[in-house]
């Protein structure tokens, strides 16, 4: 996608700080974090929303489950516990039509959180 935020911040067209990457996955920090760990994991596929996948993502989404966690072990995130969020569509707040999950930690997280 020509105009995806996200698929500019893969090609390096748009700066980011990287905390991951690998073939498949980008992890990077949120602009305006809502916690003191706030990452974005996002495929390098671009895929608009988790309602878009199918069968042939199946890998890649469980590769993102596993950065994820890989992630939070590696930051010292897994004891205290951490938050993988996924927003489906625009009532759901999802502002870059890009499947992405955002990891947050860092402090009490409360619930229900919307």
């Amino acid at each position: 996608m020509q105009d995806c935020l996200f698929c500019k911040i893969i090609k390096k067209e748009i700066p980011a700080e990287i905390a991951y990457e690998d073939e498949q996955v980008l992890v990077f920090k949120d602009i305006n974090p809502m916690a003191p760990v706030h990452l974005i994991i996002i495929p390098k596929k671009h895929i608009p929303a988790l309602a878009d996948m199918d069968e042939k993502d199946t890998f890649l989404m469980g590769q993102i489950q596993l950065t994820a966690a890989r992630l939070a072990v590696k930051m010292g995130l897994a004891e205290e516990g951490f938050r993988l969020v996924n927003n489906c569509g625009r009532d759901a707040q999802q502002t870059v039509m890009h499947i992405h999950y955002h990891l947050l930690a860092g402090r009490p997280l409360n619930w229900p959180p919307g």
